[in-house]
């Protein structure tokens, strides 16, 4: 199975945040190679200046060094097909670019968006049920 990191999720990891234990797990169903994770670098970039900004430069290369450990793959580029169906999501829900980059990076990759931003991502879940996987 391949699961696709919102920031959130990520973020609520980092941060122990309720249900971070979700995350933790498949962070590790990933380094025994059950899973595969992966994040887009928009959604990698909303963690790291979140850090940035709360925590300083310190804590936000951490977050870096941690994306290696636990073997996240970072989908740094937009394929055509990842461009368009974000461009879809944008006008039929009207989410974030960021969330919109995240789902269409799921689809392009046949996996599940972990997220728990129910309000932007409630829409979706309702017409794509099994590309969303809530952690809480």
């Amino acid at each position: 199975m391949c699961y696709i990191l919102d920031a959130c999720a990520l973020l609520a990891f980092l941060n122990d945040e309720e249900n971070a234990d979700k995350i933790e797990e498949l962070l590790n169903q990933s380094i025994a190679g059950e899973v595969s994770i992966s994040m887009s670098i928009i959604n990698l970039l909303e963690v790291y200046y979140s850090e940035l900004r709360e925590k300083g430069v310190e804590i936000a290369q951490v977050v870096l060094e941690m994306v290696q450990y636990y073997s996240i793959h970072i989908v740094d580029t937009v394929s055509e097909q990842a461009f368009l169906e974000a461009a879809r999501m944008k006008v039929t829900y009207k989410m974030s670019l960021g969330d919109c980059i995240g789902l269409a990076t799921a689809v392009e990759l046949s996996g599940q968006f972990v997220t728990s931003d129910h309000n932007e991502i409630g829409p979706v879940a309702k017409d794509t049920p099994s590309l969303i996987f809530w952690f809480r």
